[in-house]
């Protein structure tokens, strides 16, 4: 376990052993999740990385669309 520390206008500080172990860099993005009470924190590749992973995403529109909707109506809640 790693600490890290909040700053002053509520910037998040991970530890450099963390962020080396996410890859993460200056301007890196990130996505923020909370479970159960618990941050979490993951790394959003840039399309280069995407690209290089290899994994195609296999989906109908209509099952886009139904995603979509469904981010929307949690986004407005």
């Amino acid at each position: 376990m790693q600490e890290g520390r909040v700053g002053s206008k509520g910037e998040l500080f991970p530890s450099k052993e963390i962020r080396e172990k996410l890859g993460l860099k200056a301007c890196s993005k990130v996505v923020f999740t909370i479970e159960f009470g618990r941050l979490i924190v993951e790394p959003v590749p840039t399309i280069e990385e995407a690209i290089a992973m290899g994994t195609p995403v296999e989906i109908t529109l209509e099952e886009f669309h139904k995603a979509r909707r469904e981010l929307s109506r949690q986004a407005e809640a």
